[in-house]
C-alpha cells in the first residue's frame, strides 16, 4: 500500500531500506519513545523490520521526502494490532523533528485506517515526550484519561504513559465525524 501527502510518500520497507532504517532509528532518543524497538538497536534489528510481513490490515509505512535525488526514509508510521485494537505508532530521525512531517505522516495514516474500515484507533505517548502528544491532538486523538505504565525496550522497563484514542462515526449519507473520548 501507498500514499502521497503534501510533502510526504508513505511506502512499504523493502529489504535495501534497512540502512537508512538503522540510521534514523539508532538512537536511544528515539527509542525510548518506543515501545518494541530494542535498545542498542543493531543492523540485525534494522534487516528484521524492513523483511517482516505486512498485515493489510495493519499496514506499516516508511515515511519519505520525495526530492531530485529520490526519496530516502525518514522514519515509520504504522498501524499495530495491540491486543485487538488498532494503535498508531511513529517514529522520525532526530534531524526531522519540529517541521511537521510526524503530524503529516500520522494524519495520512489515520486517513488510510479509516479507508480500511477502522473507526476507532489508540495511541499513547510518555509522560516526558508532549511533543508526541501534541502531534496525535493535531490529528484528532483526545485523552482518556488514563496513564498507566507501558512497557519500552529501549528504557528497560516501564514508565508512565498517556492514553489517546481516536474515533470516528460515519453517518449513512454524509462524511465521518470524528467524535472525542
Amino acid at each position: 500500500m501507498f500514499h502521497r501527502s503534501e510533502r510526504l510518500f508513505l511506502r512499504p520497507a523493502w529489504p535495501e531500506d534497512w540502512e537508512a532504517v538503522f540510521e534514523g532509528i539508532a538512537d536511544q532518543g528515539i527509542v525510548q519513545n518506543l515501545g518494541r524497538a530494542p535498545w542498542p538497536y543493531a543492523p540485525e534489528d534494522a534487516r528484521a523490520f524492513v523483511s517482516r510481513r505486512q498485515d493489510p490490515d495493519f499496514p506499516s509505512f516508511l515515511v519519505v521526502i520525495p526530492d531530485a535525488n529520490g526519496a530516502r526514509p525518514i522514519g515509520c508510521v504504522g498501524i499495530d494490532n495491540q491486543n485487538g485494537e488498532a494503535n498508531l505508532g511513529y517514529w522520525l530521525g532526530r534531524r526531522w523533528w519540529g517541521q511537521g512531517y510526524a503530524t503529516e505522516a500520522a494524519r495520512a495514516v489515520c486517513e488510510i485506517a479509516h479507508a480500511i474500515g477502522h473507526r476507532r484507533l489508540v495511541a499513547s505517548h510518555f509522560v516526558d515526550n508532549p511533543a508526541s502528544g501534541r502531534v496525535l491532538r493535531k490529528v484528532g486523538f483526545r485523552p482518556t484519561g488514563i496513564v498507566r505504565p507501558h512497557s519500552s525496550l529501549g528504557r528497560g522497563g516501564a514508565a508512565l504513559a498517556v492514553e489517546l484514542v481516536r474515533e470516528v462515526e460515519c453517518e449513512e449519507d454524509g462524511p465521518p465525524q470524528m467524535r472525542a473520548a
